[in-house]
């Protein structure tokens, strides 16, 4: 199971859901179905946009769990 920790990345950032979602460019309710690991994909520009946002690297959003 990957499981995205954009929670934990934006409270190590004290970034808001809504400023976040400013900085990207996509709808607080698309980043609140990511936050709470709801979606089902993620597009890679949507990645790049977070990681650039974030000052993180794609592994930091992104981690595999064993089920």
């Amino acid at each position: 199971m990957i499981r995205i920790r954009l929670d934990v990345i934006m409270a190590e950032r004290k970034m808001s859901l809504n400023e976040l979602s400013e900085k990207v460019g996509i709808t607080p309710a698309n980043l609140s179905i990511l936050k709470n690991e709801k979606g089902k994909a993620i597009r890679f520009s949507t990645l790049d946009a977070l990681c650039k946002a974030l000052d993180c690297q794609p592994g930091d959003l992104l981690e595999y769990k064993e089920e």
